[in-house]
């Protein structure tokens, strides 16, 4: 008897050891009729995903340590593709700046004539609103700040300015020359991507005739080579310098510019591992266990044998099939309940809350930019992101000016100069404000419009066809206005009586519709105490 009941306790151990197929078809927890792992947490789960290693934070890290810059720029593009805030943050910068630009001609001699600068000025004009400076500067920026760098090469045709992109794996910048970064390209590129030789040469004539040039003496060995192989023999040159006056490159940190947020990268990847430990976490809150215990008799013995266990066991299951979150365990031991779950939920909301703004810490930028809860720290922090991308604006400004300087037909009389206003997503309405009661004082009358994004041809032809064609200035009189009238106009007006022109207009019942006290601000302008204070009135 004794035997029968170890039998039988050791196959109801090897049951509940090793399952059967049906006990095990209800192993998975199950919600409605899908199922899924149970609830454990598994912090390589991303790094299954990733076979290059980049989401490994020790990995992230020798590479920073090591300056390794092909791997870092790998990284960050690796991470613009996968991450939600890295994407954010990098087109919430490259879209900062409005890129409005402005043509100013430089007369060197008194005697120009005017037909002929307005002419000239007016084809340099239509040259450059063809080449759309403004979406070409915002995918400059992007790159800059996603890879760190970006090589190109500018060349006139079809009247407007070409740009090539250059793949920052083949170019480099040891030096610069007159103040200019001096680019030289690695011609194995060609052989590298195109190992057709009939398709290589159409891809060389697709590039700026300089290329295929650099490219012919490279594969006649009469490139230099800067890397002895021994004292009197060198390997043979493959680096060709590009015409400067062509060439160029932008960067925020230096001629081997990093990008601009990789610093970030491990901070990002400790947000990962928290948010994936507290999905975790609420899985396992899902995750209910139905126990129920078999009895034993008064000397400890099974009371039921193992097949009526198992269909003990498997009705339970079936009735629980629908239940979302529930497990059922059959036991002839004893079971103690084990609260796996947070003591306290701050514990998890601080972790949380703390990985996040590590994250943005490291980024250098403010939180509230993407979901705001204060006002005037907000505006302090934006101001100081404007400020962070200025060089790379005056980086675009020197490139273009460039250009527009081999523009002019007589450059010995007349030369033009190109400017980028610094016009952001946020101050650009303020900066036209400001322009405008600048053209009070007799200043430029187009850079009010210019800050509001519009072209100087646009402004120009627009003018012009409102006025000398619809003659809309006849038709359509603005109210007189002191700065508009001229002395005949104020000498037959002071005639009027002078109280009209000062006091406040009134309404029928006498009351003063003036406003009086101090001017009210701006929303973005109020201290978040004012606008609690608003809040609470309501």
């Amino acid at each position: 008897m004794q035997n029968r009941q170890e039998q039988i306790r050791k196959k109801g151990f090897d049951m509940l050891k090793a399952p059967t197929s049906a006990v095990d078809s209800y192993a998975k927890l199950k919600i409605g009729t899908q199922k899924f792992d149970n609830a454990v947490i598994d912090l390589r789960y991303y790094d299954k995903l990733d076979r290059r290693g980049f989401r490994n934070k020790e990995f992230v890290i020798q590479a920073l340590i090591n300056n390794d810059i092909p791997t870092l720029r790998a990284i960050s593009r690796y991470f613009y593709k996968t991450n939600g805030i890295y994407q954010k943050i990098v087109n919430y910068f490259a879209s900062m700046y409005r890129y409005d630009w402005y043509m100013v001609p430089e007369l060197l001699v008194d005697n120009a004539k005017e037909e002929k600068v307005v002419a000239d000025f007016t084809k340099t004009l239509r040259f450059f609103d063809a080449s759309y400076i403004k979406k070409s500067c915002g995918e400059f920026a992007l790159k800059v700040i996603r890879d760190g760098v970006y090589f190109g090469y500018a060349y006139e045709g079809e009247g407007r300015i070409l740009i090539q992109d250059l793949p920052w794996r083949w170019c480099r910048s040891r030096y610069k020359i007159a103040g200019v970064p001096a680019i030289e390209f690695d011609m194995t590129f060609f052989d590298t991507k195109f190992p057709d030789v009939a398709y290589r040469m159409r891809v060389l004539d697709l590039f700026p005739p300089e290329f295929k040039k650099g490219y012919i003496l490279y594969k006649q060995g009469k490139l230099p080579n800067d890397e002895i192989v021994s004292a009197d023999i060198t390997g043979k040159g493959h680096w060709y310098l590009l015409d400067p006056a062509c060439a160029f490159m932008f960067g925020l940190n230096g001629l081997n510019g990093l990008p601009l947020f990789i610093n970030a990268i491990p901070a990002l990847l400790d947000l990962d591992a928290t948010q994936g430990i507290d999905r975790q976490r609420q899985l396992q809150k899902l995750l209910k266990i139905i126990v129920q215990k078999l009895p034993l008799d008064k000397n400890g013995d099974l009371i039921f044998d193992v097949d009526e266990a198992r269909d003990i066991h498997n009705n339970a299951v079936e009735m629980l099939r629908d239940a979302i979150g529930v497990d059922v365990l059959t036991t002839f031991a004893d079971i103690e309940g084990i609260d796996v779950s947070e003591a306290n939920a701050t514990v998890k909301d601080d972790s949380l809350n703390n990985a996040e703004r590590t994250v943005y810490n490291a980024l250098g930028t403010s939180k509230n930019i993407f979901n705001t809860d204060g006002n005037l720290a907000l505006e302090k922090s934006i101001l100081a992101d404007e400020g962070s991308l200025r060089d790379l604006i005056l980086q675009f400004e020197v490139l273009f000016d460039t250009i527009a300087q081999r523009q002019s037909v007589n450059k010995k009389k007349w030369n033009f100069r190109f400017y980028m206003l610094h016009t952001t997503q946020n101050n650009y309405q303020a900066l036209a404000k400001l322009y405008k009661e600048q053209t009070q004082m007799g200043f430029s009358k187009m850079l009010p419009q210019i800050a509001l994004g519009q072209s100087q041809s646009f402004i120009l032809n627009t003018a012009l066809f409102e006025n000398n064609v619809l003659h809309l200035s006849e038709i359509m009189i603005p109210p007189l206005m002191s700065s508009t009238l001229s002395a005949e106009d104020l000498q037959n007006l002071g005639s009027k009586k002078q109280e009209d022109q000062n006091k406040n207009k009134t309404n029928i019942d006498g009351q003063s519709t003036g406003e009086t006290g101090r001017p009210k601000k701006d929303e973005g302008e109020l201290s978040d105490k004012t606008i609690q204070n608003k809040e609470s009135m309501n």
